[in-house]
């Protein structure tokens, strides 16, 4: 079964940046589209940014568009979230997640991935 493994979260002033990672393992990395999503307490969680499966096309929520940049590297089975000029609604809990079926319409959706990390906190400061 897939592994997802979430690492780069922690504490920073508004304006920094933050780089997460997510670490896929178990099946063919380059078979999945990935996203970013995250939750902050008492609130659902919401779409962050997604990736296709050959890195070519990009998905963000407009909350995060211009700021976050997601990438990945199919050599490394590995999902990159970059997050600069970073702001205190920004804090959460950032999960990554992998998605086999990955239709362009159903990206956005939490329910269309099928693996997901344990998450990585994500504090920003004001």
């Amino acid at each position: 079964q897939v592994q997802l493994v979430e690492s780069g979260g922690g504490l920073v002033q508004a304006g920094g940046s933050l780089r997460l990672s997510c670490a896929f393992s178990g099946r063919t990395f380059s078979n999945y589209a990935m996203g970013w999503f995250r939750q902050a307490p008492g609130k659902e969680r919401e779409f962050v940014a997604a990736v296709s499966k050959s890195g070519g096309a990009t998905n963000y929520a407009d909350s995060v568009k211009g700021r976050f940049t997601i990438s990945r590297d199919n050599a490394k089975n590995t999902v990159y979230l970059q997050m600069n000029s970073l702001k205190p609604e920004d804090t959460a809990l950032y999960y990554c997640a992998a998605d086999y079926t990955a239709l362009s319409y159903t990206v956005i959706s939490p329910n269309s991935y099928d693996y997901w990390g344990q998450g990585t906190q994500v504090t920003v400061s004001s």
